[in-house]
């Protein structure tokens, strides 16, 4: 395939991208929306539960322990989602496996809503992240539509969109769980999917496949770049120790405000997704430092700032409620952009290694984060109830210093 593409419209009005010398026409900017919605709208679907840990814990009666598992089943099923179903854009149209997944995704998050207990909900939760990997294949896609000299910019608004949908997320879910019920949440969401996919369906184009290697020699390919490029094992392995740290918090802070002292709703958890954004969204400065300093220099200071971040929590355990509720907002904002700028640093280590190859680099990389995300929440789950939120405060410290040790231990 080469690097430039054109543009078709088929008899059916569907445009086809086609590669052949110069575009035909700038991506319009109505296409590039909907690719950031979608997007957003994919990923979303990972963190609506978080929020609604401490609600769902009670409309289910069980107990945090088993609560914390929805949490890591999704984020489990999206690393599955990434390392099995990824790589199917290069084989197939990917306009045709992103519509599958939204259907997909739009029946789990109907069963989700529909569950009766806690054994039903938890295989739908498992199944949002499967097919919530749509969002994988709608990045890639961006990169593919866009002419050269602007794919840095396109890509950047289709990654905002990802990033905005990640973080008012749980705002959102928060709101609606309190005010109406966890089950209407989960109804929204499925109703939101499909209007994008119904958008997608009949403004996306379709692509040509870019290889015709089989299934099992797609995977393979994925274990060979393992092995291959330490580079790639200590970024996967940094940033999946990281993210123990950052979905522990988070699959824990809804079922942390909601006991006592505190006894806060879901609403509260979900603001805390605006603290969150303040420091998220100031991560892309890590891409201008990466190239001033280099990405190593930036995956070791957005490490320690996260480090600092979660150890600071731990002077909030003796200090009044309102006064933990203010330290625990400033270092959401700390580890949030310590996390972001880590990603930032390790995805630029990632795609300076084989740019022939960058989808299954990124492939890589993410199972890695999510395996960690996955980790992480059952783990802070089982810490919050042998030990309360000071435990929680030890796994997110102790797994951040783990990543700092990868990333300064001698190559």
């Amino acid at each position: 395939m080469t690097t430039s593409q054109t543009i078709r419209v088929e008899p059916s009005g569907r445009h086809e991208a086609t590669r052949a010398g110069v575009p035909a026409a700038p991506l319009s900017h109505r296409l590039v929306l909907l690719l950031a919605a979608a997007a957003g709208l994919g990923v979303a679907s990972l963190y609506y539960s978080q929020p609604m840990l401490g609600i769902l814990q009670t409309g289910m009666g069980t107990s945090a322990r088993v609560i914390g598992m929805v949490p890591m089943l999704t984020q489990l099923g999206y690393a599955l989602g990434i390392l099995l179903l990824a790589p199917l854009g290069d084989r197939f149209d990917r306009r045709r496996v992103i519509l599958m997944k939204a259907t997909a995704l739009v029946g789990a998050l109907l069963l989700a809503a529909v569950s009766p207990s806690i054994g039903c909900l938890l295989p739908a939760s498992f199944a949002i992240g499967l097919s919530a990997t749509m969002a994988q294949d709608i990045v890639p896609a961006a990169a593919t539509l866009a002419p050269d000299a602007n794919r840095g910019k396109i890509v950047g608004t289709v990654m905002t969109g990802l990033l905005l949908g990640i973080l008012l997320s749980r705002v959102v879910s928060g709101f609606v769980a309190e005010h109406y019920s966890w089950r209407a949440m989960f109804v929204a969401a499925a109703a939101s999917v499909a209007a994008i996919g119904v958008a997608a369906w009949r403004g996306l184009p379709s692509f040509k496949p870019t290889t015709h290697l089989s299934y099992r020699a797609l995977i393979g390919s994925l274990a060979h770049l393992w092995w291959h490029h330490r580079a790639l094992r200590r970024a996967a392995f940094a940033q999946g120790l990281l993210s123990m740290g950052f979905s522990a918090f988070w699959s824990t802070l809804a079922v942390m405000l909601h006991d006592a002292p505190l006894h806060l709703g879901s609403a509260a958890a979900g603001a805390f997704g605006l603290a969150g954004a303040a420091g998220a969204l100031a991560a892309p400065i890590a891409g201008r430092l990466a190239d001033r300093h280099g990405p190593e220099w930036v995956t070791r200071i957005g490490i320690a700032i996260a480090t600092v971040s979660f150890g600071a929590m731990a002077f909030g355990l003796t200090m009044t409620p309102h006064a933990q509720l203010v330290l625990l907002a400033v270092a959401t904002v700390g580890f949030d952009l310590g996390v972001q700028a880590t990603l930032i640093a390790h995805q630029t280590i990632v795609y300076g290694i084989d740019p022939a190859s960058r989808s299954r680099l990124n492939a890589v990389l993410f199972v890695g984060m999510f395996i960690g995300m996955a980790a992480g929440a059952g783990l802070g789950s089982l810490a919050l109830a042998q030990w309360g939120w000071a435990g929680v405060i030890a796994m997110n410290v102790t797994t951040s210093l783990a990543a700092l040790a990868v990333r300064v231990w001698p190559r």
